[in-house]
């Protein structure tokens, strides 16, 4: 007579998966070594609203803009909504940073941490121009230098289509078209795809969490 073995001693002892804080790590350091290697290139070699770079064509374009605003060159005007959008902005990153932290514990999905990871590289890489940027470049700078109201570099111009509305269309008729309008950096670049990483893909890990 055969004798049941015991299903207990194959019970396997739970193991938790390992918490991998590296690959979060890694992509938020890459992202801001890249910006700020850049941002500090173009501050340093280009002349501020001076003549572009021609990467590719037409095209893609290297100038150099400064913005007191938020992403895309957007303006949030004046000496105090300066300074409030520079606090503003430190308190989201360290939100985004304690939230980024809590999907790593929790072992969420690796695409959506790389999402949060890089929408907080972006947001970090900004924030150093706010707070930095007035004082470690006061010498070439074209505005009064202090901490925490440094402008945004930007750089990136990609005017893929350029051409004009027809005669017919209404509102803007005959006026120019350009798409992609906005001169941006890659802070930015990280923020919009990581965003558009969770909108598209994640917005269930979001909700499990």
């Amino acid at each position: 007579m055969d004798t049941l073995e015991n299903p207990i001693a194959e019970i396997q002892p739970y193991q938790p998966k390992p918490v991998d804080f590296a690959r979060p790590l890694v992509i938020i350091f890459l992202v801001l070594v890249a910006d700020q290697v850049l941002k500090i290139w173009v501050k340093t070699h280009m002349i501020l609203g001076g003549p572009p770079n021609y990467l590719i064509g037409h095209w893609f374009q290297l100038q150099f803009v400064e913005n007191n605003g938020i992403a895309f060159g957007a303006e949030f005007g004046g000496v105090w909504g300066k300074l409030f959008l520079t606090l503003f902005r430190i308190i989201a990153s360290v939100g985004i940073f304690w939230y980024l932290l809590k999907m790593i514990k929790l072992n969420a999905g690796k695409g959506v941490i790389i999402s949060w990871a890089l929408i907080f590289a972006g947001a970090t890489g900004n924030i150093i121009d706010s707070i930095f940027y007035g004082l470690w470049f006061k010498q070439i700078n074209v505005y009064p230098s202090a901490i925490f109201h440094g402008r945004v570099v930007d750089m990136l111009y990609m005017p893929i289509i350029n051409g004009h509305f027809p005669e017919w269309f209404p509102l803007w008729k005959g006026e120019e078209f350009v798409f992609f309008r906005p001169i941006f950096n890659l802070a930015d670049a990280s923020i919009s795809v990581g965003v558009i990483l969770i909108l598209l893909f994640y917005r269930k890990d979001l909700k499990s969490v």
